[in-house]
């Protein structure tokens, strides 16, 4: 258990100050609480031994002060309290993320294809949220509940020694033991009820996102009927989790209730006086401590559940690696070499590309064409190190591109693919993809050479939205965007993926003459089906 949670916990010395103020607010408060009921209790108590005596003289002003205190104390230390720990928490959920986003950024298409989109989202979304259970469930209430516990024992301790070590040691034992009960009783149960959560997440975006399919094939009632015992099962088991939550609460009380009754007939063999209610309320108080422990130890499962999933997303390797800091390169111009490249995908019994070889020279229009299957998509992905070939070496500017680093290499080339991207952002978002450092003037400008100045001309200009997939936008206007991305990017390499695929000969003549006029002194290497194309091109290599 510690092996697997110990990499998140040794994210808490990046928060450290605010931690140690969340728990010195969340000891204050629980402090603030027993101190409010024990005083209250011992308040009462003198008072009415002070008239039962027949006492003229009583000082309830000071008690009565140290009531209000600490009832403001605990309404203002709580709030705070949650404030710091919540705030503290979303940094610590904030920071998990974006470092999971690094680790996945990097990975190859194969590393990738092991995770369906919707799994990569439950564990950013779901697995993640479900680490915020080990500090303000189980790490603060556990220290706040063990110091509490040390402060009650050093006061108590002054009035009455043999009694304050009774009530140390059973608060310090159901500290210790309840929740490991608990953890046992509920390891197997929140495995189950995290393996379910996301099983029913998938099959839920799978429902809806294939909507028209199984409407087509006649399925869509046999898939829910699926989906509502995947439901069902979630909901039964969530059911018994949520057994076990208040059992632990019962007990609890009960440990509490026994405490009272033991430490009210302890100081009666003591005295009878005032302190008998100052002790009683403190074993009242007890429960208030110890409540929120056993429940956070029926979730643990769930929380290691959750963390084994986003370690196996830490724990990856790139298979393509860059160097720290590699070779410069001239980026005012690219020629390209390949010489003798072997690749073949992982677990493939064939090869894509066998002893291949390409010299372009800078400034230089190709294209390639060959039968589906054949590598031409492969060959840009390997230019572009999103693979490394099994053998052979590609130079640019006569380096090796790996000795290149990565910010180097992506700067170098600016990739066109066949689908491109479109989020669900305003124009300028969206163009600032290709390079974030573009001014207004040059996103209105690269607008104007793509031919896209009609989007300039709305009364939101670059803040227009294009919606998700850029549904207000044509086939035609999306590969736009694209080619402006790749302008922007200002690269003297541009690898293009069919820009021209499913779009009608009108558009497919203007995006050509587009892209002859914009890539002009720039290297392009193009993959095309269609031979109409040509004209663009210095030189046509057939591939397969």
């Amino acid at each position: 258990m510690l092996t697997t949670l110990r990499p998140y916990i040794a994210l808490y010395k990046h928060y450290f100050w605010q931690i140690m103020l969340g728990l010195s607010l969340s000891i204050l408060t629980l402090f603030a609480s027993v101190f409010l009921l024990s005083l209250s209790g011992w308040f009462l108590a003198s008072t009415a031994v002070a008239g039962a005596a027949g006492l003229y003289t009583f000082n309830y002003m000071l008690p009565a002060a140290g009531v209000r205190a600490a009832a403001i104390t605990r309404t203002a230390a709580r709030y705070m309290e949650r404030l710091v720990d919540h705030n503290t928490t979303f940094k610590l959920l904030a920071y998990l993320r974006t470092l999971a986003f690094k680790k996945i950024l990097p990975l190859s298409t194969n590393q990738l294809a092991q995770y369906q989109k919707a799994d990569l989202l439950n564990r950013f979304i779901v697995d993640i949220d479900a680490l915020d259970h080990l500090y303000l469930k189980l790490f603060s209430p556990t220290v706040t509940a063990l110091v509490t516990i040390g402060v009650l024992f050093i006061g108590l301790a002054s009035i009455n020694l043999p009694i304050a070590l009774i009530i140390s040691i059973i608060l310090t034992s159901t500290l210790l033991i309840v929740p490991v009960i608990f953890y046992q009783a509920g390891k197997q149960l929140g495995t189950t009820l995290a393996q379910q959560q996301n099983e029913y997440r998938l099959q839920l975006i799978n429902y809806l996102q294939g909507q028209a399919e199984l409407t087509l094939f006649n399925a869509q009632s046999r898939y829910r009927a699926k989906l509502d015992e995947l439901e069902s099962n979630w909901l039964y088991n969530q059911q018994r989790q949520s057994t076990l939550m208040a059992l632990s609460s019962a007990l609890v009380l009960l440990i509490a209730g026994f405490l009272t009754l033991l430490v009210l007939w302890l100081i009666t063999q003591y005295t009878l006086s005032p302190l008998v209610a100052l002790f009683v309320f403190v074993s009242l108080a007890s429960a208030e401590i110890l409540m929120p422990i056993p429940g956070a130890f029926i979730f643990l499962g769930q929380v290691l559940t959750s963390a084994t999933r986003t370690t196996a997303i830490f724990n990856q390797k790139p298979d393509v690696q860059f160097k720290a800091q590699g070779q410069i390169i001239d980026l005012k111009s690219a020629n390209l070499q390949l010489n003798n490249i072997n690749f073949s995908y992982p677990n493939q019994p064939f090869a894509v590309l066998t002893d291949f070889s390409l010299t372009v020279k800078a400034g230089e229009h190709i294209g390639l064409i060959g039968k589906t299957g054949c590598g031409k998509s492969t060959l840009l992905s390997l230019i572009n190190r999103c693979w490394d070939p099994n053998s052979g070496e590609i130079f640019i500017n006569d380096i090796p591109i790996n000795q290149l680093d990565e910010p180097t290499l992506r700067q170098a080339i600016a990739v066109v693919p066949q689908v491109i991207t479109i989020f669900s952002d305003s124009l300028r978002q969206n163009l600032l993809i290709g390079n974030e450092q573009a001014t207004d003037k040059q996103l209105t400008a690269v607008l104007h050479q793509v031919e896209l100045d009609k989007l300039l001309t709305t009364e939101h200009g670059l803040e227009l939205p294009l919606g998700q997939g850029g549904r207000s936008l044509s086939g035609g206007e999306i590969r736009r965007i694209g080619i402006a991305r790749a302008l922007l990017h200002n690269s003297p390499l541009i690898l293009m993926d069919e820009p021209t695929e499913s779009l009608d000969q009108q558009t497919e003549q203007q995006i050509i003459q587009l892209i002859k006029q914009t890539c002009r002194g720039k290297t392009l290497l193009m993959v095309t089906h269609r031979l109409t194309d040509n004209p663009l091109f210095d030189r046509v290599v057939s591939m397969g």
